[in-house]
């Protein structure tokens, strides 16, 4: 029995570096997370443990498959007859109808920094259509570059120095598993936690106070908690160092102390507790990326910046907004013209409707990587209607989807196990590789050898010449200077070198005035009527990474809702979930630690699965930055109908 060392690349915060037992045919039998991995500490979430029935599935593909036509089953091809189609469709459309009629989308399916370089090919080669904003995180990003200047977090482990940690719509046994270790750490020492949630996860065994507020209407709490912070000032006083302090009281004013709690849902006794907390420094606020997957969501991270800032919890040790950490940061990423230079872009969030809308040229050829769109995005039943109407849709991926479902061509790649790449987290400072544990099955075939092939056929020449390894060190340049290479990360995980312990610890901020920039400018909050009193959401699931799902799902969704809210349904009932767009036969789950204004099912599912929770919603951006809107949809459960 062998064992190899690499780490973990979906889209996870934690990045985890993963033992691999290997048995003498090559075949990969064990996982386990790495106890020298600072972060990673011997084990591994619930849906990474369960990787191997995935790895092992009898559905992967291990051979490039061709539609014939539109409605044929997928049937297999020699990577000669792939390439060479793909190669010829795309001189074709580029030379007939522009490179504007080729659109490449890339998503996060993998975290891999070698996955760019598809962006350098079909720039080169165009520029071609691209996509514009980030379903995900964009919201919170932008939120917090407007604010700071960057988005960023002190380091993992100052954590260690907080008195109070909030975790503010962070569901951690979820997503963010080890950061529980911490947690558990902080307590003994004395910190006191607090959950702010619509949903009583399981974190609510683990905080000292738990709080629930109404679904989307967190910056109503975070200005109700403004109007006790705002009467008891820190020093320093937060107006030396923040600009529209005073805009910001006035709209902080502009209701009164009540009035945002009753939006809010809570008592002012919970707000009391909250604003006490946040005053007796350090205080760190943890938040979850769900909290910018609305409408409003842009503008709720940056109320819970300013807690932060008016509280005097920013540059200081044990204090922080921690969103996100820059994983790209110490690597030296291709620089690409990207948006600058492309022809034209359409928003991912609402990618299906303007494909539709789309003319002057027609999308004839799509490139699909790293996603599923046609279950992932918002309005799915319009993206899958824009993607049957493309001549020619080729997804590269590992296992079927709703999106390959709709291909023309599908291109066998690597799984986790298999990779060579580089990775950075969004949960933590800590640089990885993965490197291959086993050999891919088939003629699965890594992402840079596709590449390779096409810019060979496409007139590009050597243009990615080089293996994954050569790949990698050309990113390495700035480590490498600091005396970081490939070598110590093969070895394990390195602290990035350039991050920052604390941020702003001068409380200079990278702003074009230098201060921290306060919202001063109420949102909307989402609402029910009466014909749809519920509000959807699909959050995360151990039980699955997005779409890829690493137990079966059931074989109808299963929605959950309050006992007061399901309108005389029964436990285990079937029942109809409606929107104003759709609907969806599911089962009910009465639940007595959900919001009673929620219907709540899992995240991932898939029209080949019994159904996709985003065929209910329709697409809107959030905010600022692009993001999709996830959780604003108004609902209703009711009884299925006759047949």
């Amino acid at each position: 029995m062998l064992t190899k060392t690499t780490a973990c690349s979906r889209d996870c915060p934690d990045t985890c570096t993963l033992v691999v037992e290997v048995d003498e045919a090559g075949k990969a039998t064990k996982l386990r997370g790495s106890a020298d991995d600072p972060v990673t500490q011997g084990f591994l979430c619930e849906r990474t443990s369960r990787f191997l029935d995935r790895q092992n599935s009898p559905e992967r593909f291990t051979t490039p498959m061709w539609r014939a036509h539109k409605g044929a089953a997928l049937e297999p091809v020699s990577w000669e007859f792939a390439m060479d189609l793909c190669a010829q469709r795309l001189l074709q459309c580029r030379e007939q109808s522009g490179a504007a009629s080729i659109m490449h989308y890339r998503s996060g399916g993998s975290l891999g920094l070698l996955k760019q370089i598809s962006e350098l090919l079909f720039e080169t080669f165009g520029p071609v259509t691209l996509k514009r904003g980030d379903i995900c995180s964009g919201a919170g990003e932008a939120a917090q570059e407007l604010d700071f200047g960057v988005c960023d977090s002190h380091d993992l482990f100052d954590i260690q120095h907080s008195k109070h940690i909030f975790l503010w719509g962070k569901n951690i046994h979820t997503m963010g598993p080890h950061l529980l270790p911490l947690l558990m750490k902080a307590k003994q020492a004395g910190a006191k936690l607090y959950g702010i949630d619509p949903v009583r996860t399981r974190q609510s065994g683990l905080v000292d106070h738990f709080i629930q507020p109404n679904p989307g209407c967190d910056f109503a709490l975070a200005m109700a908690i403004s109007w006790t912070v705002l009467e008891h000032p820190p020093q320093p006083h937060p107006q030396t160092y923040c600009d529209h302090y005073e805009a910001f009281g006035k709209m902080v004013r502009a209701r009164s102390q009540q009035e945002w709690a009753d939006i809010a849902g809570v008592c002012l006794a919970q707000v009391k507790v909250l604003a006490d907390a946040l005053c007796d420094q350090p205080a760190c606020i943890q938040v979850g990326w769900g909290l910018g997957r609305r409408r409003n969501g842009g503008a709720t991270i940056r109320a819970l910046d300013a807690l932060a800032a008016i509280s005097g919890n920013l540059g200081i040790a044990g204090g922080g907004v921690s969103y996100y950490f820059r994983r790209r940061g110490a690597y030296d990423c291709l620089q690409l013209g990207g948006l600058d230079v492309a022809p034209r872009s359409f928003s991912e969030a609402c990618l299906g409707q303007e494909m539709l809308a789309a003319k002057e040229p027609l999308v004839r050829f799509l490139w699909v990587t790293a996603g599923n769109p046609a279950s992932m995005l918002p309005d799915s039943e319009s993206v899958r209607r824009a993607f049957a109407q493309v001549e020619t849709v080729v997804v590269v991926d590992t296992h079927p989807t709703d999106t390959t479902d709709l291909a023309d061509l599908v291109l066998p790649t690597l799984t986790l196990l298999e990779d060579d790449d580089l990775l950075g987290a969004y949960g933590n400072h800590y640089l990885r590789v993965s490197q291959p544990a086993v050999a891919p099955p088939g003629e699965a075939r890594h992402e840079l050898w596709i590449w390779q092939q096409m810019a060979s056929r496409l007139g590009l020449g050597d243009l990615l010449e080089g293996t994954p390894q050569d790949w990698k060190q050309r990113m390495m340049g700035r480590l490498n200077g600091v005396g970081v290479g490939l070598e110590n990360l093969a070895r394990g995980p390195v602290l990035n070198p350039f991050a920052e312990k604390l941020l702003f610890a001068d409380r200079h901020f990278p702003t074009p005035n230098g201060k921290m920039q306060l919202v001063f400018q109420e949102p909307s909050f989402p609402s029910t009527n009466g014909d749809f009193p519920l509000l959807l959401a699909a959050f995360s699931t151990p039980k699955a990474q997005a779409s890829q799902w690493s137990v079966a799902p059931p074989a109808i969704p299963v929605a959950r809702v309050h006992p007061s809210s399901a309108g005389g349904l029964q436990h285990g009932q079937t029942a109809r979930l409606e929107t104003r767009l759709g609907g969806l036969t599911v089962q009910v789950q009465c639940d007595k630690s959900l919001h009673p204004r929620l219907v709540l099912l899992d995240k991932g599912g898939m029209l080949r699965l019994g159904g996709s929770p985003n065929s209910l919603l329709p697409a809107h951006e959030t905010d600022i930055g692009g993001g999709a809107s996830y959780y604003d949809e108004p609902a209703r459960l009711s009884q299925p109908p006759l047949e």
